[in-house]
C-alpha cells in the first residue's frame, strides 16, 4: 500500500556527490519507484543547481527549497556558548521551520523521514503537527561515536590538541542530541550493525532496523564509461575533502603510506578526487607524486582509472558509499578496518584490509604489481554490490518499516 512520505534534507539531494546526497536520492528515488508519494523540503547550498534543474520535481509529488544558512565563524560560536551541539544549530532556519509549519498545515503524511542529526532540531514540530505519522529518524552516522573517534585522533598529535579539546566538548553535547532524538522517533535506520549498537546503546526502547548505503549498481557500468586521464600506475581515492575523516586519510596516506610505495614502485600516484580540498591538503600540491583534482563532474571515470582504490580512513562511522562506487565500477580496493565498517566483506575476498602503513603499503604494491589479482578482487568486489547494495534490492526492507 502506498504512503504519503516526507523527506526532510540538510542538502538538496542533487547532484551525487557526496555521501548524503546519494543516500537521500537512493532512498526518495528508489520509494518512488515503488508507487509511493514523496514530498521534499530541503535545504539548498549556493552551490548547487535550482531544484527544476534536477530531476526531483519529476520524482516528487512537492518539492520545496530553502536557502542554507550560513555557517559563519560567528555563528559556530554562538552554537559553542549555548550548550548545545553544532549539528543541533548547523542547519536551524526561522524560514525553513515557517515552511515546514505551513506544509504540515496543508498536508498530511504517512511517514517523514528525518535525514540525518541536523534535521533533528524539527522533530518537536513534527510531533506537534503530525500525531500519528510514523516519524523515522535516518542515521547516516552515530554521531557521537564519529567525534570521539576524531578527538582521540587529535590528542595524539600536540599541535592538534585544540581540535581535540572542540570535538570531546562535541562528543558530550551530540550524545545528549542523539539521545533525545532517538527517543522521541518511532523507528531509527542506522546503516551498520555497528552504528545500530552505538544508537541502542542511547536508547533501548526505540526499534532499530538496519538499511545499509545502497547505489544503483547499473550506473556504475566501467564498460559506459571512458578512463580519465591521470598518471599511472595509479592509487585513487575519493570524497568532500573538506570533510576531516577523508583530510585525515589523505594527509596519513601521502606522509606515512606513499613514501613506502614509491620507494618500490616509483612512478606510482596518488590522485585525490574531490571538492573543496582542505587548506591542509595545500602542502601536497608541490609533490611530484600526488594530484588534487578539486571538483570533477564526475568520478566514474577516475574510478575506472584507478589501478587500486584505498581508503585510508582512520576515524568515522556508517558505510561508506566511495567503497560501493569503487566496487561497482570493479576496482579492487584496499581499506582500514575503520574504513570498512558496516561492509560485509572479507579480507582477501572482495578486498585487501590493512591497518598499519606498513601494511597498507605492502597491501597496495601486491596489488599494483599482480594485474590478475586486482582483476579478481575487483570482480569479486562488483558481485557483491549487485546482490547485496543496490538500492533495488534495499528499498522492500524500508518499506517494511513502515508497516
Amino acid at each position: 500500500m502506498s504512503k504519503r512520505i516526507l523527506f526532510l534534507t540538510p542538502q538538496l539531494p542533487y547532484p551525487l556527490h557526496q555521501g548524503t546526497t546519494l543516500r537521500n536520492f537512493g532512498l526518495i528515488s528508489g520509494l518512488a519507484e515503488r508507487g509511493h508519494e514523496i514530498s521534499l523540503l530541503s535545504f539548498r547550498e549556493a552551490e548547487q543547481p535550482r531544484l527544476e534543474e534536477t530531476p526531483l520535481p519529476k520524482i516528487c509529488m512537492n518539492a520545496q527549497t530553502i536557502p542554507a544558512p550560513e555557517w559563519s565563524r560567528n555563528r559556530r560560536l554562538r552554537a559553542l556558548l549555548t550548550g548545545k551541539a553544532d549539528m543541533a544549530r548547523r542547519r536551524w532556519s526561522d524560514e525553513f521551520r515557517d515552511t515546514l509549519r505551513t506544509l504540515l498545515d496543508k498536508s498530511t503524511f504517512d511517514v517523514v523521514h528525518i535525514e540525518g542529526i541536523e534535521m533533528a532540531p524539527y522533530l518537536d514540530i513534527l510531533r506537534q503537527r503530525l500525531p500519528n505519522a510514523v516519524i523515522i529518524y535516518d542515521a547516516h552516522n552515530a554521531e557521537y561515536a564519529l567525534q570521539n573517534r576524531i578527538a582521540e585522533q587529535d590528542w595524539q598529535i600536540p599541535r592538534r590538541w585544540p581540535m581535540a579539546a572542540y570535538s570531546t566538548v562535541q562528543t558530550r553535547r551530540l550524545t545528549r542530541l542523539e539521545t533525545y532524538t532517538c527517543r522521541h522517533v518511532d523507528h531509527i535506520i542506522a546503516v551498520s550493525d555497528t552504528d545500530a549498537g552505538l544508537l541502542g546503546n542511547l536508547d533501548h526502547h526505540t526499534p532499530i532496523t538496519v538499511i545499509p548505503n545502497a547505489i544503483f549498481a547499473e550506473s556504475y557500468n566501467p564498460d559506459d564509461w571512458a578512463e580519465a586521464l591521470i598518471k599511472r600506475p595509479s592509487m585513487i581515492f575519493t570524497g568532500k575533502m573538506d570533510f576531516r575523516p577523508n583530510v585525515d586519510a589523505a594527509m596519513w596516506f601521502a606522509e606515512e603510506i606513499l613514501p613506502k610505495i614509491t620507494r618500490e614502485i616509483p612512478d606510482a600516484h596518488f590522485t585525490i578526487v574531490g571538492q573543496k580540498p582542505h587548506t591542509r591538503l595545500g602542502a601536497l600540491r608541490d609533490r611530484s607524486d600526488v594530484t588534487l583534482t578539486g571538483y570533477v563532474d564526475d568520478i566514474r571515470p577516475y574510478l575506472k582509472a584507478a589501478d587500486v582504490y584505498i581508503a585510508p580512513l582512520r576515524m568515522g562511522s556508517g558505510t561508506r558509499f566511495k567503497l560501493l562506487e569503487a566496487m561497482a565500477m570493479g576496482r579492487p580496493v584496499v581499506s582500514t578496518r575503520i574504513g570498512a565498517e558496516g561492509l560485509d566483506v572479507q579480507n582477501g575476498d572482495q578486498m585487501l584490509l590493512a591497518d598499519s602503513p606498513e601494511e597498507f603499503a605492502a597491501a597496495v604494491i601486491s596489488l599494483l604489481r599482480d594485474e590478475d589479482r586486482r582483476v579478481a578482487l575487483g570482480s569479486r568486489g562488483r558481485d557483491l554490490v549487485r546482490s547485496g547494495y543496490d538500492w533495488h534490492a534495499i528499498i522492500p526492507s524500508v518499506e517494511a518499516i513502515y508497516s
